[in-house]
């Protein structure tokens, strides 16, 4: 079970530097602490010395003065002791994109996965992750899939992920990339995953079973445990699926949801000056 203290953040990819809200929610975490540290995991990509450069400096402009790279680019490497050491001083673990297989298949079940796991139900650590950092965190995971396409039976691949959202299907670059259609296949696959798709410079925050949304995007959430029907046993591979009685929900920032009871939360709103209204 994972501590009350942790908090997950699945960044739907994007350019960081541009993404100020989640920098700003970065800092705040790192603040409480007397003396940051920040685990950097370039599991994903297959440039990590490039991605170690750039979020080792996204991370110092946010006034970590301790940043430690943890490179996993064969399996070998999640047995290496001076990379669990790295992990266990962390306050803070941050996965960066790529391939999201390649972080469930060198990372686990090994001691280092094991390390994050507990570091996750014990400790006050924060756990974040762009793009392919963000879709590993899920339950079942999206290897690959066809965007801007109307949902079919093989629209998708999915891959066990490392379960960090239990129940979920997480998705990135979403509106940018109209992956849509590719997300109502997941779940038309497995209703009773929930599917959370995730825009570019928004991030989903996840405490104690339930997750606020910040950012220029929005999070959109497909809830398939209701579905009256479909016919996705029915269709051929190419073909569309048919579907009723998914709930679907668009939640951009100040907005939450209630992972357990799959229930949106709004803010508070007011009416904002030069809107629609007639002269």
């Amino acid at each position: 079970m994972r501590s009350s203290k942790t908090i997950l953040m699945a960044i739907g990819g994007g350019e960081m530097r541009e993404a100020g809200q989640i920098l700003e929610e970065i800092t705040r975490y790192l603040e409480k602490k007397s003396d940051p540290r920040v685990a950097v995991m370039t599991v994903a990509t297959n440039d990590p010395e490039a991605a170690a450069r750039k979020y080792t400096g996204l991370f110092r402009t946010l006034k970590a003065k301790h940043v430690d790279v943890v490179d996993v680019s064969v399996r070998e490497d999640s047995f290496d002791e001076k990379s669990l050491k790295k992990i266990e001083a962390a306050d803070a673990i941050f996965f960066t994109g790529g391939d999201q297989l390649n972080i469930t298949s060198l990372l686990g079940g090994s001691p280092l996965h094991e390390l994050i796991q507990k570091r996750s139900s014990d400790g006050d650590v924060l756990i974040a992750g762009t793009s392919a950092g963000a879709a590993m965190m899920s339950s079942s995971m999206i290897i690959s899939g066809e965007s801007d396409a109307a949902p079919t039976v093989s629209g998708v691949e999915i891959a066990p992920g490392m379960n960090m959202v239990p129940d979920t299907v997480i998705d990135s670059h979403f509106s940018e990339r109209g992956r849509h259609g590719r997300l109502l296949t997941a779940v038309a696959h497995s209703p009773q995953v929930l599917g959370l798709g995730i825009d570019e410079r928004t991030a989903m925050v996840v405490r104690n079973g339930e997750f606020s949304v910040i950012g220029q995007g929005a999070v959109t959430v497909v809830d398939g445990s209701q579905m009256e029907y479909s016919d996705l046993p029915y269709r051929k591979n190419s073909e569309a699926i048919g579907m009723f009685g998914v709930d679907i929900h668009v939640l951009p920032n100040g907005y939450s949801y209630s992972i357990k009871e799959r229930k949106p939360i709004a803010p508070k709103l007011t009416k904002m000056a030069g809107g629609n209204d007639e002269e």
